[in-house]
């Protein structure tokens, strides 16, 4: 990485941890990448910065993040009541995002995916211990889809079988 690049991604990082972002600074497609490689990396702290500009967009308009969701998609968003939503919503907007900026690689999809698994456990360690077995196991269901499903688009059950010859 060259000197002006690095100087450039240390600046946009500094920006996100300051909050020195809104109508006096012009994201560029650089500094774009930079904030959502931030947002969507697999520890807590990652997490709970985008978690805050979810709740802050207007401070980050500057980005033209996609904040659409369709939560967890065609599974529930709140498994045998374990609520995985906002899990799930981070997911997609990894997702979206990486896709509008041309940049959904192999290994961005890769570190996407492992960070939902990461949210999802950080979520069922919040309820009580007895709880957390069948969490922990939906959580890797739920993991294991989007690795498998993930390059995949919407998936119509209709044509699920169809394709499979029944019907």
């Amino acid at each position: 990485m060259s000197v002006r690049r690095s100087l450039a991604a240390l600046t946009t990082v500094a920006a996100v941890t300051l909050g020195l972002t809104g109508p006096a600074y012009a994201a560029t497609a650089t500094d774009r990448l930079t904030v959502l490689a931030s947002f969507t990396q697999t520890g807590a702290g990652s997490y709970q910065d985008w978690n805050a500009a979810r709740q802050n967009r207007d401070e980050w308009a500057d980005y033209h993040f996609d904040w659409g969701t369709d939560y967890c998609s065609a599974s529930p968003d709140r498994p045998l009541g374990y609520d995985f939503h906002l899990a799930c919503w981070r997911h997609d907007f990894g997702y979206r995002n990486y896709k509008d900026a041309g940049a959904f690689t192999p290994a961005a999809k890769d570190r996407i995916d492992v960070a939902l698994y990461a949210d999802l456990k950080r979520k069922c360690a919040t309820y009580a211990v007895a709880a957390r077995p069948p969490c922990y196991t939906l959580a890797w269901v739920y993991y294991r889809a989007v690795v498998i499903f993930g390059f995949l688009g919407p998936i119509n059950p209709d044509e699920v079988v169809s394709a499979g010859g029944a019907g």
